[in-house]
């Protein structure tokens, strides 16, 4: 499966162990991650939405990931089965990538002063900011010799990107806590722990598949992407390798 994308092949990441979420099917951004982390020697553990093993069995089991749990960020019981069950399998680990974010249809689409909802507000920032804060605490537990927070960003959050709306607003968030997630000097929990938000552009994938500019596509994506055309998945796959 680390095959998938040509992803070049090395001993970077040999000897390291991590988890890996938000992978959903082939096309998702953290599967290029997952194929280039394996394809440099990285032993992996995944955390995938309840109800999407049918889909994430086959490619985790295709990168000899030796645990795959199905972790929901929202539950705070679904959190710690899912760290426990890595804990017992690698004891320790040196990376984390946070790939999720989420906001409700209704929220991403149309004028977002109009349609933005409190819950759906609340949603969107719990999901899509909160879990990186939640999932830092608890793998930095098992990061005892020093390690790496990986999570995703977008231009989005920038700028004004039609119909991306409150997940415009979540992603900016997502940005605060970067820096702050490894703590200050002289903590010695988080001392030698490295946050690092990277920038993906825009890829073409099943969740940008709706027809027109409707509520799962951004207007106007290609366009905002920085290079005005899709990237192909396995150009982000590189970069968390080397900025673990």
């Amino acid at each position: 499966m680390a095959d998938d994308y040509n992803m070049p092949v090395g001993e970077l990441m040999k000897g390291k162990r991590g988890i890996i979420t938000g992978v959903a099917n082939h096309q998702s951004i953290a599967w290029g991650i997952a194929s280039q982390l394996a394809a440099q020697g990285a032993e992996m553990a995944f955390f995938h939405l309840p109800g999407m093993e049918r889909r994430v069995r086959p490619l985790a089991e295709g990168v000899g990931a030796r645990v795959i749990e199905a972790v929901d960020v929202t539950d705070d019981a679904s959190m710690d089965a899912g760290f426990a069950a890595v804990g017992s399998a690698f004891g320790k680990i040196d990376f984390f990538v946070h790939a999720l974010a989420f906001a409700p249809r209704d929220q991403i689409k149309g004028s977002f002063v109009e349609n933005a909802t409190r819950e759906g507000f609340r949603t969107a920032m719990d999901i899509s900011a909160y879990s990186f804060v939640d999932c830092a605490r608890r793998a930095s537990h098992m990061m005892p010799d020093g390690g790496s927070l990986i999570t995703l960003t977008y231009l989005g959050s920038e700028r004004a990107i039609p119909n991306y709306n409150t997940m415009g607003v979540a992603k900016a968030a997502l940005h605060c806590p970067g820096p702050r997630a490894p703590g200050h000097p002289g903590q010695r929990h988080f001392r030698g722990r490295h946050a690092h938000p990277v920038p993906c552009g825009y890829f073409r994938r099943p969740v940008h598949a709706g027809p027109g500019p409707g509520p799962v596509r951004p207007q106007g994506g290609y366009q905002h992407g920085g290079r005005g055309r899709s990237r192909p998945l396995a150009t982000v796959g590189p970069w968390p390798v080397h900025h673990g």
